[in-house]
């Protein structure tokens, strides 16, 4: 991971730090410069922590930058994040990244806040007849779900693996990918989430035919 002298960075003032979730949150800052959907910045409190690496949740036409995080009890940063008021600093770096070109009828599968990057290429138009399948323990994980079924309707997916037996699926992405009947070989596929989720995805892509050229991975930014 970079340290905060190889990066280029602004000082900013929050505009807002919502929770919208149990331990979730959306941290608002005012777009400085351009990005492409998919693309990440570095955030940081102190040059004393590294920098963690968060993809934008907003589409490029946005007068602000959403970042959508979960707080982890354990880790350096969020749990600093989390208490951030409007008007409190925060190093936000320029955006950068490469999970940013996506072909025609993709499928997006994420877990958790793995889902940013795709709401951002959603949010910017460049998903036209996107499949979106998404994976969280709870209901209240699903973050823009009001957004998604009105965007999306039927052709968005949730699989919630602690959930009683509903209208969703109840179990985890990967278990939805094992037994899905509308798998497409030819469709491309773009994965976000855990390591552990983006491998073990490709895998079931794979022995299920999908050619791996047509397998786009992002690893939980």
């Amino acid at each position: 991971m970079k340290k905060w002298n190889e990066f280029d960075y602004d000082i900013q003032r929050v505009i807002s730090n919502q929770s919208i979730a149990p331990g979730s949150y959306i941290l608002k800052l005012k777009k400085i410069t351009p990005f492409l959907a998919g693309q990440v910045v570095a955030l940081g409190i102190s040059r004393d922590i590294e920098p963690r690496y968060y993809s934008i949740a907003s589409g490029e036409n946005d007068e602000l930058i959403s970042i959508l995080y979960s707080e982890r009890v354990e880790g350096q940063l969020t749990p600093m994040l989390s208490t951030l008021k409007p008007g409190d600093s925060l190093m936000v770096s320029k955006p950068f990244g490469t999970f940013t070109q996506v072909k025609p009828n993709p499928i997006f599968i994420a877990a958790g806040t793995g889902i940013a990057p795709f709401i951002s290429m959603l949010m910017s138009n460049k998903a036209k007849g996107a499949t979106l399948i998404h994976g969280a323990r709870y209901t209240d994980y699903f973050y823009y779900s009001d957004y998604l079924e009105n965007t999306m309707g039927n052709r968005y997916i949730r699989c919630c693996s602690r959930c009683e037996q509903g209208s969703l699926f109840v179990g985890r992405v990967t278990d939805f990918v094992k037994q899905w009947n509308d798998l497409d070989l030819e469709r491309p596929y773009y994965l976000c989430g855990s390591a552990e989720m983006v491998v073990e995805t490709r895998d079931i892509l794979i022995s299920r035919g999908v050619p791996l050229s047509n397998i786009n991975s992002e690893i939980y930014f």
